[in-house]
């Protein structure tokens, strides 16, 4: 790795988790609180410990990361 490398840890052991944490985040983004819930209780029965939460966690920062493509517009009003 170099001095002004981005990379500091090797890649996670679940990709599969990774993947989750990503459209975890997503979902969050978008305000589905449906597809949130669903996805926590995906990851409750089938996460394995501390490995399987960090790569969930990695994931969605990786996507929190990402600033958002739009801005909703201000519609207020001026006086």
């Amino acid at each position: 790795m170099g001095l002004f490398s981005r990379k500091t840890s090797p890649a996670p052991e679940n990709p599969a988790m990774t993947e989750l944490g990503r459209e975890f985040a997503n979902a969050k983004r978008h305000g589905d609180r449906k597809a949130m819930r669903q996805i926590a209780r995906t990851f409750s029965q089938t996460s394995n410990g501390d490995t399987d939460a960090a790569a969930f966690e990695k994931g969605k920062r990786a996507y929190e990361d990402i600033p958002p493509a739009y801005f909703k517009p201000r519609r207020s009003r001026r006086r």
